[in-house]
């Protein structure tokens, strides 16, 4: 895949480009996510701030995760997708949530681990030598 890269959101209003590949891909299939992605797991690809610029209104939600940590996302609100999640100890790290047009094949947007797989579907199987972690 050649960068720089850009994704939108359901409706267009936002969207971003990203000048490189994520450090890493994952697949997280804890409930929250489930419920996040209507699927078994959502993907999260982790990009540093520097490489990725937005353009258009975001709104700001959160939630009190497992761990006792505020989950922050950005989402559009218009058509609610959500766009990324970001932690405000690491304010240096984007996880992205948008998959970039053509990325569906593309081996840069495959995840590298999954995560939460404690509560992924029992019909759903997690590729051979894809590391796989029971939580976080």
């Amino acid at each position: 895949m050649k960068y720089p890269i850009t994704a939108a959101c359901q409706c267009g209003q936002v969207s971003y480009t990203l000048a490189k590949k994520p450090i890493k891909v994952l697949a997280c299939h804890c409930q929250e996510c489930q419920k996040l992605s209507s699927s078994p797991f959502s993907i999260t690809a982790v990009v540093t701030k520097e490489d990725i610029h937005f353009q258009g209104e975001m709104k700001h939600w959160s939630r009190l995760a497992e761990s006792g940590n505020q989950n922050h996302a950005k989402l559009c609100p218009t058509c609610g997708t959500r766009i990324y999640h970001y932690n405000p100890e690491q304010p240096d790290l984007i996880k992205l949530k948008l998959k970039p047009v053509g990325a569906s094949v593309d081996k840069d947007f495959a995840p590298m681990i999954h995560v939460w797989s404690s509560e992924k579907p029992a019909w759903y199987q997690i590729p051979t030598g894809v590391e796989a972690l029971a939580k976080q």
